[in-house]
């Protein structure tokens, strides 16, 4: 997975538009340490929510201020700390470790037999497995804004919600943000459960 440019969307883009523009985000931002590119675009961001609804508002604002107080080599120190460790990451970025204590067990089975369904496979090259939770966020921004109308839709959207994100990106949170050195992840955790609590609210209404 490559880190792509960020963009930080205007209040009057359509709502699914700010959805997909968040997921990018956050699948950046847990992919690999800030650059300087994002630092600078954290710097100019915009304060208020990026997707609309009050209920994301603190934890944005919190973001951008971790961010804006973090250098890059403090984020780097935090992120390698987290995630790599010495021999053993001290937090996993994936469902399968997760979901079942251990790394490339059921959970990515089941994943990789709906992105062949939709025509998402990953390339044999990748570094990273895709239960890692980059690429789940990255296949949820594409079924949102892709123009495959057959694939991208609000269904494909619900049943890769329900069965790959909503079962274990919670706990990912938790243990980042219980993690004592988790520096600006914490705020990073945060508001990716609160995004997390406004879709499962969303898909619960569709549902109902």
């Amino acid at each position: 997975m490559t880190a792509a440019p960020v963009q930080f969307v205007s209040a009057d883009e359509g709502e699914e538009l700010q959805r997909a523009e968040l997921y990018g985000l956050l699948a950046r931002l847990w992919y690999a340490p800030p650059d300087e590119a994002l630092q600078e675009a954290f710097a100019v961001a915009v304060t208020e929510a990026p997707e609309s609804g009050a209920f994301l508002e603190a934890p944005w604002h919190n973001l951008v201020a971790a961010m804006r107080g973090t250098t890059l080599s403090e984020a780097k120190v935090a992120y390698e700390t987290l995630f790599f460790g010495t021999g053993r990451a001290d937090v996993f970025l994936y469902a399968s470790h997760h979901l079942t204590g251990a790394l490339n067990e059921q959970p990515l089975v089941a994943l990789r037999s709906d992105l062949v369904q939709w025509g998402l496979a990953s390339q044999d090259s990748a570094a990273d497995t895709e239960d890692h939770v980059s690429f789940v966020f990255e296949v949820m921004r594409y079924l949102i804004a892709g123009d495959d109308v057959t694939v991208c839709n609000l269904e494909q959207q619900r049943r890769m919600f329900r069965a790959h994100v909503q079962p274990w990106v919670g706990l990912l949170c938790d243990a980042v943000e219980q993690h004592p050195h988790a520096g600006v992840y914490a705020a990073l955790a945060a508001l990716t459960r609160a995004f997390i609590d406004v879709e499962t609210q969303a898909f619960d209404m569709m549902e109902g």
